[in-house]
């Protein structure tokens, strides 16, 4: 299965790229996701939190994606 990530803020930086696409094999869902995620880029797994949208809406670990879905990764953010 294809799946293609928006990235923003830090996970962008991490990455290198605002966008990603990942090959990932069988039925796939967000928990798996961000493990294969910590597996390719180990600098995810420094990051205190990280918010995985799909279509718009965020997501739980145990939603199952499919190709079709718009995937984004947002990290946390601060400001003032």
């Amino acid at each position: 299965m294809q799946l293609n990530i928006l990235l923003f803020g830090i996970a962008r930086d991490i990455v290198g790229d605002s966008k990603l696409s990942l090959e990932l094999q069988g039925n796939v869902n967000v928990e798996m996701l961000l493990e294969e995620l910590n597996r390719q880029y180990s600098d995810f797994s420094e990051l205190k939190s990280l918010m995985v949208a799909v279509n718009n809406e965020y997501a739980q670990g145990s939603l199952e994606l499919k190709e079709s879905d718009e995937i984004a990764l947002i990290p946390p953010v601060s400001g003032g």
